[in-house]
């Protein structure tokens, strides 16, 4: 199973879209772990995620992991294929549960009550090519599946 996982071609595209998954979500992450770029760091996303948003504490820390250790995993090419679940799965919540009601669009010019899913749609859409790719060239999981 974990072979399966692991996996890859040599493959420059999938290289390339995942450090442009994990670059762009890193920050995401870092501002829910750390509190960095105008985060509220661990505790305080937790709470919103669980009182606010009415989320349980599992998938709570769960999100947070999978937008910081997943988007690290990305850029490395670790575990590539979970990194891309988590994040598949973390897009598709946040289309679903906040940016479905504003629309497609972001919200470019302040006109509308929110943003739109279309950022996250882009996000989602490289995570599943890399659930199906894997992490391609220069990547930790091509490493450990190529010394069998």
């Amino acid at each position: 199973m974990l072979k399966r996982i692991l996996t890859t071609e040599n493959d420059v595209a999938a290289l390339v879209m995942r450090l442009a998954l994990g670059l762009v979500m890193l920050p995401h992450g870092l501002q829910k772990t750390f509190g960095l770029f105008g985060g509220h760091g661990f505790v305080g996303t937790y709470r919103y995620f669980t009182a606010t948003m009415g989320l349980p504490g599992v998938l709570a820390v769960l999100v947070i992991l999978a937008e910081s250790l997943g988007a690290l995993g990305l850029i490395a090419g670790f575990l590539t294929r979970v990194g891309a679940l988590g994040v598949a799965a973390v897009m598709t919540g946040a289309i679903v549960m906040v940016h479905w009601r504003n629309g497609f669009f972001m919200n470019w010019f302040g006109s509308q009550q929110g943003e739109g899913f279309e950022y996250h749609l882009l996000a989602l859409g490289l995570a599943v090519a890399l659930m199906i790719k894997g992490g391609g060239a220069l990547s930790v999981d091509r490493g450990i599946s190529n010394r069998d």
